[in-house]
């Protein structure tokens, strides 16, 4: 009697043991913020890793959106074996499927990005028996234009004064030449005068 109390004890012991049953949490990882330009096509980025083997059949990836000031979320993108855009919505005819479970990708990619899509996008993998994914989140900035970076109104900075420097030193070199030619010129009639002096 007393060896039963004791393996059931143990068995209880082993079920309230925290983790015990509890699969390991999927790593999802995505870019904080991304910027897209109005009309133009925004990659998404999502990686993950399981400490599982990835079942192509079982995994599951589900993006949602969170538009600005707003609390609620709606369908994006479903994937399990095979693409599920949306059927209807704001996003409908404007997602693709641009990861590959295999390697560990859950990308999409944004067609003809709207004002409307600026918001949290949210990517979610399952890949059983890892479910306990942790979603990663990406924030979209849709823009009328592209802004400079400062590396790139650097660049712009370096390169007008390059080329500045190039057209002062072209002004320099054509005054010099017409001087030269000039002064060249100048020479040859000298030359042509005493001669024209020794004959007379």
């Amino acid at each position: 009697m007393g060896r039963v109390w004791m393996y059931l004890l143990s068995a209880v012991g082993v079920l309230v043991t925290p983790g015990a049953y509890r699969s390991a949490a999927m790593e999802v990882t995505t870019p904080k913020e991304v910027t897209g330009v109005n009309g133009t096509s925004v990659l998404l980025k999502c990686t993950f890793k399981s400490t599982h083997p990835i079942d192509e059949s079982s995994l599951s990836v589900t993006w949602r959106f969170r538009p600005l000031g707003q609390t609620a979320e709606e369908s994006v993108f479903y994937y399990q074996k095979n693409p599920y855009p949306p059927s209807n919505g704001r996003f409908k005819g404007h997602v693709t499927w641009s990861g590959n479970v295999m390697k560990n990708d859950a990308s999409i990619t944004l067609q003809d990005v709207q004002f409307s899509f600026n918001g949290t996008y949210s990517c979610f993998v399952t890949n059983p028996p890892d479910v306990h994914s942790l979603t990663s989140e990406i924030n979209l900035q849709v823009v009328q234009s592209v802004k400079l970076s400062e590396m790139g109104i650097l660049a712009a900075a370096v390169g007008g004064a390059i080329l500045l420097v190039l057209l002062i030193l072209s002004i320099f070199l054509t005054v010099r030449y017409c001087q030269r030619k000039h002064e060249d010129t100048g020479v040859e009639l000298e030359k042509t005068e005493f001669k024209q002096e020794k004959i007379y």
